[in-house]
């Protein structure tokens, strides 16, 4: 019985142990994504209340048509295709029948699924699956769900990938463990969509996903990230320099035509001389790329304003707790301010808030709420404080008996979206989940819809900048407003009518934005104005009626292979060359673990 042989690698000193598969890299291997549909209630754990989208999913829920809809790609397993010798293919977001009739027709010897916890129920299925069309196969599990071992029940699985997924695939196939990592072509979002319109990308400002590194060294105690990848202070590098990251982004500009960069690293900013060393080789070659990244408070302030727009960030996810938070990443900071000043300078900001610390009580929410929305960000997410098996805080909760019995919720609702898993001491009886949709219902009108907030800041930046000393940042902020006349002010100008009435507050905010693009751009926004307004007016009628006919927005399904799989039928995936001898960053770090673990370094500790 293959699962009666699992094996649990617990530790970087572990992998070590791991059975290595006979074939080597001769075995034939499938990563797949768990099935669809998605944005559905169903018999394997799929809620409608938890699409595959991000913004939809968990930032904009609440704003109906104006919601922000995009999905994303499963970028850690398209990361390991690209970096083993063995041939394998990437199945990603199959249906159930397309993942059988990949079962049936294509015979392999390792099938990887990567999944998070809630989705363990589609996990069970594929593996029972897998069992019946192919019994040879060794079935390996990877993704947060590969972190909980203990919660992974009745499921008929080998192996458990945790952490880093190249390292732990290389080490099982006797893979070269010194080659050079190479880095996926990842285009950020597919599918876009706002306002019934379909969101297209020009030529040259393409999106793209780039992965620095795995883990977050600040450790929250419920972060399911940092658990996942050594804890505080810890975090999994794959690209050391700045110029190995120019390298890749050079690739991407030439070969997708990309001009911004989704950095998929919780802390980007913390490794100041490799950020650094890229914006002198973006001065050098005159790149006026823009970034979308993750950051702290305190590792902004690391920067002068000037060079994060140097640098060209444009966009940053933060954390912004509570007046009375446990957790201190603002500590010192006066965030308001600081989100204030970024977004006058052209910074979108997507805010993030827990909802449900312990301290939170029926009394006090209100205020919470509101709290969260004064910091008018470009965007607010708005999350349950989850204690995600395999975090510290869940051993915390779990060995002072205040987690929940298992018999008292499933895991495909206790996704941050829906319902606690752990007893609350004030809040009772499900309330949970109409305060978090109160807290999106408030944001979205206080501040209005976030897409329109965006175009505020855009404004800004770019009435800020457009004289600002040099020509590379003047062309950056030029081309952030390239799309004023045809889509942002036919936005402003829909949402000042759309919400006369039902919203007076936010349709002033929208007339006084409007006034301000009339004077910035002449007659010309004047009559985008009236003309594109109408047409969205259309648009938003439309998408409205499918949306109450109970139509549901899905990814569509990849299906790629790599240069070792000789199919030619099947779509090659585009992978960047690592570059030939990168320089060598001087680095002091304060404790380093085996493999490709890294400790935060001097620079960056005192901003943790």
């Amino acid at each position: 019985m293959h699962d009666l042989n699992r094996c649990f690698i617990e530790s970087t000193e572990d992998i070590r142990k791991l059975p290595l598969h006979p074939k080597g890299t001769d075995a034939r291997v499938l990563l797949t994504s768990v099935f669809g549909p998605y944005a559905v209630d169903d018999e394997y754990g799929s809620r409608r209340i938890n699409p595959m989208e991000l913004y939809h999913n968990q930032v904009t829920r609440e704003q109906g048509v104006f919601s922000l809809r995009m999905f994303h790609r499963s970028w850690g397993i398209m990361f390991i295709q690209a970096n083993i010798s063995a041939p394998c293919t990437v199945l990603d977001f199959p249906s159930k029948d397309r993942f059988i009739e990949e079962l049936k027709t294509v015979n392999y010897d390792v099938i990887g699924i990567s999944s998070i916890l809630p989705n363990v129920g589609k996990v069970r299925e594929m593996c029972r699956l897998i069992r019946k069309y192919q019994p040879n196969a060794v079935i390996v599990l990877g993704g947060h769900i590969a972190n909980a071992p203990e919660c992974i029940e009745n499921v008929s699985f080998d192996l458990l990938s945790r952490g880093e997924g190249v390292r732990w695939f290389r080490e099982y196939l006797q893979d070269d463990m010194t080659r050079p990592l190479r880095h996926p072509s990842i285009v950020s979002g597919f599918g876009s969509r706002n306002v019934g319109m379909p969101l297209t990308e020009r030529p040259g400002r393409v999106t793209a996903t780039v992965i620095p590194s795995l883990g977050c060294p600040m450790g929250c105690n419920f972060c399911a990230t940092s658990a996942m990848f050594g804890g505080k202070g810890k975090f999994v590098n794959f690209f050391e320099s700045g110029e190995e990251l120019f390298h890749i982004m050079c690739e991407l500009e030439r070969t997708i035509g990309a001009g911004a960069f989704f950095i998929m690293d919780e802390n980007f900013l913390l490794h100041k001389k490799r950020a650094l060393e890229l914006l002198a080789l973006m001065e050098e070659h005159d790149k006026a790329w823009v970034f979308y990244v993750f950051s702290s408070a305190n590792a902004l302030k690391q920067y002068t304003m000037d060079q994060l727009v140097r640098l060209g960030i444009s966009w940053v996810w933060m954390g912004l707790e509570g007046k009375d938070s446990q957790y201190n990443k603002l500590h010192g900071t006066d965030a308001h301010q600081l989100v204030r000043e970024l977004r006058e300078n052209g910074v979108k900001i997507l805010g993030s808030s827990i909802i449900g610390l312990e301290t939170h009580t029926y009394e006090n929410i209100q205020e919470v709420i509101e709290f969260a929305a004064s910091y008018n960000t470009d965007f607010h997410q708005f999350m349950l404080y989850t204690p995600v098996p395999g975090t510290p805080l869940y051993r915390e909760l779990r060995d002072t008996g205040k987690m929940k019995d298992r018999s008292e919720y499933d895991f495909a609702d206790t996704h941050g979206q829906f319902q606690f898993n752990y007893r609350h001491p004030s809040i009772k009886n499900g309330d949970e989940t109409e305060m978090l949709r109160s807290a999106f219902a408030y944001d979205f009108a206080q501040n209005g819809p976030s897409t329109a907030r965006i175009v505020e800041t855009t404004l800004n930046g770019y009435l800020n900048h457009r004289n600002h000393p040099s020509a590379r940042v003047r062309r950056r902020f030029e081309i952030e407003a390239g799309p004023m006349l045809s889509a942002y002010i036919p936005l402003i100008a829909y949402t000042k009518k759309r919400f006369r009435k039902s919203n007076p507050r936010v349709s002033a905010w929208a007339n006084s934005l409007l006034k301000r693009l009339f004077r910035t751009f002449g007659w010309k926004a004047r009559v985008m104005a009236f003309i594109g307004s109408l047409y969205l007016a259309h648009t938003c009628k439309a998408e409205e009626k499918k949306m109450k006919d109970g139509w549901v927005y899905d990814p569509q399904t990849f299906y790629e292979r790599n240069e070792a799989v000789r199919d030619e039928n099947i779509q090659l995936a585009a992978v960047i060359e690592p570059l030939e001898k990168p320089k060598k960053m001087e680095e002091t770090s304060i404790e380093c673990l085996p493999i490709l673990f890294h400790a935060v370094n001097e620079e960056a500790r005192s901003a943790v």
